[in-house]
């Protein structure tokens, strides 16, 4: 199986290891050592992936990576929202480490699923 580099993939790895990322507040505050030693290999490889694979995009493909990063970020920023509105109808407080997460996972998705969308109506 040959996949060819995209852009829209990059975005999608850089949105994980940022939804990675998000986590690790969670593991320091829980005081779980083991698996924030895991999710930071896991986030080093997904970024030497995502390094590796902007390496093989094409001149122009990285020139359509800067509108796909604003849109991840406006999708983590929806997805933040999204979820402390959740949250706040709802749910008891939960601690901001948990918001940061669940709103990290809820972007993401949404990412993915505006990306999926997009490539339907082309």
């Amino acid at each position: 199986m040959a996949a060819n580099p995209t852009p829209e993939r990059l975005s999608l790895l850089l949105g994980l290891a940022v939804l990675m990322l998000a986590t690790v507040p969670r593991f320091l505050a829980g005081g779980h050592e083991t698996r924030l030693t895991l999710i930071l290999i896991a986030v080093a490889v997904v970024v030497g992936v995502a390094f590796l694979h902007w390496r093989m995009l094409q001149r122009e493909a990285r020139r359509r990576l800067p509108r796909l990063l604003g849109g991840l970020g406006l999708g983590l920023l929806a997805g933040l929202a999204g979820m402390g509105l959740w949250h706040a109808l709802f749910t008891d407080w939960i601690s901001w480490q948990r918001l940061i997460a669940h709103g990290a996972t809820l972007g993401l998705l949404l990412h993915a699923l505006w990306l999926w969308w997009q490539a339907e109506r082309a």
